[in-house]
């Protein structure tokens, strides 16, 4: 199972309870426990055994990735859980609007091309680089529903956005007023 990248949000204004009832919410709770579940499978069985087979440079990348990966998917599987507690009425939506339930991105995401050829097995990589995929569209996700912590709110970029809509809207396109009152 790949979740890839490209797996982009559409134009919807979202808010918690319209995402967590759509399909999209469906599809990524879905792929997201799933990847969880082949990973763990994984680190705990094949990858244990391989594990102690690598040389120590690759041994070392490996130990602190799968550290970084299980700490991801932790962090996705919570944010997923906690998306479908709210949808089920098992918790409050004011709840899920604390900051501690939010999900960004620290750091850099592991490079998992650079690790390739490098000692790290296929399995391995290819888990890594599909927990990246699936951290960075909940982080999207989380920004495009939680916007200053407040579900539904307007974001600048779509204020603005909508601006230039209703600008071009009215043949009165001058972007550089627009941009302007913006800032």
């Amino acid at each position: 199972m790949a979740i890839t990248p490209d797996h982009r949000l559409d134009d919807t204004d979202w808010t918690m309870p319209e995402f967590a009832a759509s399909r999209v919410f469906e599809r990524v709770f879905v792929d997201g426990m799933a990847l969880v579940e082949e990973t763990a499978a994984y680190l705990d069985g094949p990858g244990r055994d391989m594990a102690r087979t690598l040389p120590r440079e690759a041994g070392l990348t490996y130990a602190a990735w799968s550290m970084e990966l299980t700490s991801k998917l932790m962090q996705a599987a919570s944010w997923l859980v906690m998306q479908k507690a709210v949808r089920d009425g098992d918790m409050p939506r004011e709840d899920a609007l604390a900051n501690k339930y939010r999900i960004s991105r620290d750091g850099p995401p592991l490079n998992v091309a650079d690790q390739r050829g490098q000692g790290l097995p296929d399995t391995f990589l290819n888990l890594v680089e599909n927990a990246e995929n699936l951290f960075g569209r909940i982080c999207r996700l989380d920004a495009a529903i939680y916007v200053d912590g407040h579900s539904g709110e307007a974001s600048p970029v779509k204020r603005q956005i909508e601006e230039l809509k209703a600008a071009a809207e009215d043949g009165a396109f001058d972007p550089l007023r627009i941009w302007g009152r913006a800032r």
